[in-house]
């Protein structure tokens, strides 16, 4: 759909994750306020930010922080370590101001045990809201209902027994997260005004949690080896529920739904977004599982593009809250952080929204959590590590941060690696997230252009943006860990521009295709 403006196609949606984005009060957890005094670094209007289109918020709900927030105990507050309300308020009003859309994040599924509907439906089987989670009896000896599986591997089985009333509760997740039933019709009922509520304050969209399984095998069948999960992404009543939650969104202006679809079948994720009346985009996991070869990219940007329909637009993202850094996942000591500027550029270039994980920016690994610091049940701190805003040797070990004592320990690489430190270095990581984003900004071509890819040679991955006016750009990234020729095309023009290389040691200027020689982990966008 070469040409479309919306905003949720233009430019990046920068996660955020609050815990660990920025600390006001000293506390050593991020909050709110922290977000509102680092808006400047995200859009400031200018070329020294990174000139976001939007920000997705992870959980800020009260919650008793069973999985850190997405065991949401009420759906319409915040919780005190983030904040108020009234900051809330604040924070949208101040992104707005300078541009940036507020994306926040939907937990539908299921709730934290602490929140009033599952107390209600825990009193007993009379409750007036049993049926609002998945109560059933066990089998015999015993037994919990089947054989379904938490999500965490730690945790065994999705069911836990409650003496008091003799049966089973159902919970994808930890215990403490009972997944709320979605044939009942007032939970859906409920949700749809937990929906208007923000969006009544403003919000722009949602991130809906683990969107595929809001319909589940209603017979709760056991899992058949080899077939697909019967807790997820039920037919068609998955797609019924999604168009109702999209009928929600459009009662409001310009509003968007982004679905964790949590599938690694890309046929079943491009379903979610093909019709043009559920999701508007779906996060693509097959994409974000891929080992570092040329042709597994390849294969999965041209098979999205395959299975689209007109209406469908991808989203590209390669890291988040629940997954390992791009630096830690495929750089290595040889190349630095090549790879992860290279993915950067591949983020911006391709047609569809990328999805940049609060730290990408400035090229962050994973941070190493001592055993006595670990929280997470599911091994997932080291992707959460706070942001070094300042040098720690300036600014103290919460590295601007914090003044407290930071909840999770900060990467090693904290020094050198602060956003203060970055941003006055051409050669950082961060000036090149900055490039990439406004050069997005000023190309339409790169906004919503058409896309095809080529034949580029051995370990190299490339494509064309062509936009409505003509205008033309190439994109290549060699997956090598040595130089690679790029092998052309028959109709493509004999020279190109440098629009921008990953490589700050690449010379600005004219290129004649047929000698251009990509250097290990390189990527480049030229002007055709």
């Amino acid at each position: 759909m070469a040409g479309d403006s919306t905003w949720w196609r233009r430019g990046a949606i920068y996660q955020i994750y609050p815990r660990s984005f920025a600390d006001a009060d000293g506390d050593g957890v991020g909050d709110l306020r922290g977000i509102v005094e680092h808006l400047d670094h995200l859009n400031d209007g200018t070329e020294r930010s990174l000139g976001v289109e939007a920000i997705w918020l992870s959980p800020f709900y009260p919650s008793p922080m069973a999985d850190f927030g997405y065991d949401v105990a009420d759906y319409c507050d915040v919780d005190p370590a983030f904040g108020t309300l009234a900051d809330f308020e604040r924070l949208v009003e101040e992104a707005h101001r300078r541009g940036i859309k507020v994306v926040v994040d939907l937990v539908p599924n299921h709730t934290s045990d602490q929140h009033p509907w599952f107390r209600d439906s825990r009193a007993g089987r009379g409750s007036p809201r049993r049926d609002w989670y998945v109560w059933r009896d066990g089998r015999d000896g015993g037994r919990p209902p089947n054989d379904w599986a938490s999500t965490f591997r730690a945790v065994g089985p999705a069911w836990t027994y409650d003496p008091a009333s003799e049966q089973w509760y159902l919970h994808s997740f930890l215990p403490q997260q009972p997944d709320l039933n979605w044939d009942e019709p007032a939970v859906e009922e409920a949700i749809h005004d937990v929906m208007r509520f923000w969006l009544e304050r403003g919000v722009d969209g949602f991130r809906i949690d683990v969107v595929q399984k809001l319909a589940k095998d209603p017979l709760l069948r056991d899992v058949v080896e080899g077939a697909p999960v019967p807790y997820e992404d039920w037919q068609p009543a998955i797609h019924e529920r999604l168009r109702r939650l999209r009928a929600v969104v459009d009662e409001y202006p310009d509003r968007m739904l982004v679905g964790e679809v949590y599938l690694l079948d890309l046929e079943r994720i491009v379903a979610y977004v093909n019709s043009g009346d559920e999701l508007h985009l779906a996060h693509n996991f097959t994409f974000v599982h891929l080992p570092w070869r040329m042709e597994a990219f390849r294969a999965a940007i041209d098979g999205f593009e395959a299975l689209a329909s007109a209406a469908a637009w991808p989203a590209w993202f390669v890291a988040n809250h629940d997954n390992p850094r791009v630096a830690s996942r495929f750089d290595d000591d040889d190349q630095g952080p090549a790879r992860a500027r290279a993915v950067l550029l591949m983020l911006y270039a391709l047609r569809g929204t990328p999805f940049v994980y609060q730290g990408e920016e400035l090229g962050l690994p994973d941070a190493a959590i001592p055993p006595d610091r670990v929280v997470d049940v599911d091994g997932r701190d080291p992707e959460r590590a706070p942001i070094p805003w300042r040098p720690p040797s300036e600014a103290g070990p919460g590295a601007g941060f914090t003044t407290g004592d930071p909840w999770l320990p900060l990467a090693a690489e904290a020094e050198e690696l602060a956003a203060q430190r970055q941003s006055g270095d051409p050669r950082s990581t961060l000036a090149l997230t900055r490039r990439l984003a406004w050069l997005r900004r000023g190309e339409p071509a790169l906004q919503s252009g058409a896309q095809r890819s080529l034949d580029a040679g051995a370990d190299l991955l490339a494509w064309v943006r062509t936009g409505d006016d003509g205008t033309a750009l190439l994109a290549i990234v060699n997956f090598a860990a040595r130089s690679r020729p790029f092998a052309g095309a028959p109709d493509l023009p004999p020279t190109a521009v440098l629009a921008l290389s990953t490589d700050p040691d690449r010379a600005p200027g004219t290129l004649a295709l047929e000698t251009v020689t990509l250097g290990p982990g390189e990527a480049l966008l030229l002007r055709l």
